[in-house]
């Protein structure tokens, strides 16, 4: 116990320290140009971080978290900080874009996308803490452990690419409808209005999916402990309706929050949400494959299969058949 509560603290000093080098190098840029004149020896560089915004987000990100979080992983045989910052780099992107000299915005739009990400960031790390026992660091994604088993030897430099550089292209991706909030200063209109509700609506989805995920799984976890069976599958709540409801949430909230880029006239930022909707469709055959590997669920989760939509919420299907037949 004392051995995981003191690798727990280490995680977290790692986890509270790792992206100091991006925070003070950005908090240095807003120092010098906040001033008319930027002090030499640095003022190109400083004009050039004004100029390009969208590259400099991609440098830091491509060198405090490709890079460093890279190396720690290996140092630490565990690539779990990227788990923790994908709850965390949406909010240091959003402020980032907020506080940029280049950045113009309709304060009412700006205020609630910050407040928006805030909102998702706390629900989604949370969750995380909730499902690590919170600890810091307790195991890497699962994804991860099969990809190391699966490549061997050269996981350790394949890691680079399969972990880090293509979260960057996830969540910067992701992430653009920000950029585009704070790129233009259009006057907050109905689409807004939309776009928040259907945010909020996407981040509750989620939060009582998840909730219900992990109340079950406990169940399970105590009536294992006192030998009792177990429940092959959650078909409750959410769940009855679709079989990863925390999917459906989650890609609300993106989709939802591409709607502020839309309406600004950047409907191209599509490719974020659309890129990470095709990565979850891959994840999802995964998941289903796996939980057919379980024996104990696997005849249950065949049944589930065919009952019940994959990810938007829908009546099951024998549900329908009966409607019909009356």
């Amino acid at each position: 116990m004392a051995h995981a509560t003191g690798k727990s603290l280490w995680n977290a000093v790692i986890a509270c320290l790792v992206p100091l080098p991006s925070l003070l190098f950005y908090l240095s840029f807003l120092r010098a140009t906040s001033s008319s004149s930027p002090p030499p020896p640095f003022a190109a560089l400083w004009a050039w971080c004004s100029r390009h915004p969208l590259l400099l987000a991609n440098l830091l990100f491509f060198a405090n978290v490709d890079v460093l979080f890279w190396i720690i992983g290996l140092l630490l045989s565990n690539h779990w900080l990227i788990d923790l910052y994908w709850t965390v780099i949406p909010v240091m992107l959003v402020h980032y874009y907020a506080s940029h000299p280049m950045s113009k915005a309709d304060a009412a739009r700006s205020a609630v996308a910050i407040g928006l990400t805030w909102v998702w960031s706390v629900r989604l790390t949370h969750n995380y803490f909730r499902r690590e026992r919170w600890q810091w660091g307790e195991k890497e994604d699962w994804r991860f452990n099969e990809m190391r088993r699966e490549y061997g030897k050269p996981w350790w430099w394949m890691s680079f690419f399969a972990v880090y550089l293509s979260q960057q292209v996830f969540l910067i991706g992701l992430c653009l409808p920000m950029y585009a909030i704070h790129s233009s200063d259009k006057p907050w209109n109905i689409w807004d209005s939309i776009a928040t509700g259907a945010c909020l609506t996407g981040i509750v989805i989620a939060y009582f999916a998840d909730t219900q995920l992990y109340e079950f799984v406990s169940r399970n976890e105590n009536l294992s402990k006192v030998g009792k069976p177990i429940v092959p599958n959650l078909e409750e709540g959410l769940w009855q309706y679709s079989r990863h409801p925390n999917y459906f949430g989650e890609q609300l909230w993106w989709w939802s929050l591409f709607l502020f880029a839309w309406n600004v006239g950047q409907g191209w930022m599509f490719v974020g949400p659309l890129g990470n909707t095709l990565c979850l469709a891959y994840v999802t055959v995964l998941v289903e494959r796996r939980m057919l590997k379980k024996d104990h669920r696997a005849e249950a989760f065949r049944e589930y299969q065919r009952t019940t939509s994959v990810w938007i919420p829908w009546f099951k299907r024998t549900i329908r058949e009966k409607a019909k037949s009356s």
